[in-house]
């Protein structure tokens, strides 16, 4: 299963049935699942973690050292789940110290060509990161986010599930969960109703939402009568409880 052009460390750890293409270099300290297939040109260098029935298309960079001035060898690590897509010329770095140590890439997620995920990044599952989106240090995404194609995201940001960002999307705040956003720099454009309706989000939970995000992204104003309802919104709706978490405990503040 492992091309005769490939080069593989010998302390490298890889499943029996895991396929590697034609001169793909696996080096030290990476550990490989059951059912991952790697195709030729693709370059994995560890220590770094990746579960069962991925696809890593040719020319991808995956687990070299973090793109960062303070990195000075100090261990660190890249995981990646099970079942994800990482297409051609995708680079994405292990994490830093002052990360915890890790980059971390769940379950189910469509990462196509060009992207770059940089150190320090947890993408949570399901999520969609279109053809040259790239993800600055410490960047967030929770699950089924949706980034379009040459989307920006600086430094530290959070995107919530659920979230639509348009093409060419440039973001330097968080992102709540449930909200299309589009633009550089970003604006929010209501609620993400076509993605909610295809995952099978109720018409009475679609609007919860969109009351949520008029008093918490487009309103000015905080007052008694918003914090009423925003309360007895996240009572009844479990995602409207989420969102207010999410902006309440914003870092950086969400945009707006």
């Amino acid at each position: 299963m492992i091309d005769p052009r490939a080069v593989v460390d010998l302390r490298a750890s890889l499943d029996p049935s895991v396929e590697i293409g034609p001169f793909s270099v696996i080096g030290p300290q990476v550990q490989i699942g059951a059912g991952t297939w790697i195709g030729p040109h693709v370059v994995i260098n560890g220590p770094t973690r990746i579960g069962r029935d991925n696809r890593i298309f040719q020319f991808a960079s995956v687990g070299d050292i973090p793109q960062d001035k303070k990195y000075r060898g100090e261990p660190s690590e890249l995981v990646i789940g099970d079942r994800n897509t990482i297409r051609e010329y995708c680079t994405i770095n292990r994490g830093t110290i002052n990360g915890h140590g890790s980059t971390v890439i769940g379950a189910d997620n469509w990462i196509m060509a060009y992207v770059h995920i940089a150190h320090d990044c947890h993408i949570g599952n399901h999520t969609v990161l279109a053809n040259g989106a790239t993800l600055a240090g410490h960047v967030v995404i929770e699950d089924y986010a949706t980034l379009g194609g040459f989307t920006l995201v600086h430094q530290f940001c959070r995107i919530g599930k659920h979230a639509f960002c348009g093409m060419g999307t440039a973001l330097n705040r968080d992102l709540p969960p449930y909200v299309l956003a589009s633009g550089n720099l970003a604006e929010p454009h209501g609620i993400n109703k076509i993605g909610l309706k295809r995952h099978g989000f109720s018409p009475e939970t679609i609007n919860a939402l969109h009351k949520a995000y008029l008093l918490l992204v487009k309103s000015r104003n905080r007052r008694d009568q918003d914090v009423h309802q925003l309360q007895e919104l996240s009572s009844t709706y479990p995602e409207v409880a989420h969102m207010v978490e999410f902006v309440s405990k914003s870092p950086r503040g969400v945009i707006r």
